[in-house]
């Protein structure tokens, strides 16, 4: 079973939304995930990413692969956490 860390959609139409998932690589897009890590609005002016970063890094350990958009947003989210703490 191969794991990737990606988004999926959800909100409505020029409005996006997405949930940052741990999901089987061969499932769709927005089909069933395993575990959903955080919500991502990029449209949103600030606070627009909530990530579980110790959950990431816990599924990138047992050998899930993000997505190169999942990556950059892990770590933004690790950028931030470390600022605020």
């Amino acid at each position: 079973m191969a794991l990737k860390i990606r988004l999926s959609r959800i909100g409505s139409t020029h409005n996006p939304i997405y949930h940052v998932v741990v999901a089987e690589a061969r499932s769709r897009r927005d089909g069933a995930a395993v575990e959903t890590l955080g919500t991502h609005n990029p449209r949103a002016a600030k606070d627009s990413l909530k990530l579980d970063v110790a959950r990431a890094d816990y599924w990138i350990s047992k050998g899930a692969t993000p997505t190169d958009t999942a990556l950059s947003l892990i770590k933004k989210a690790r950028k931030a956490a470390a600022a605020t703490a």
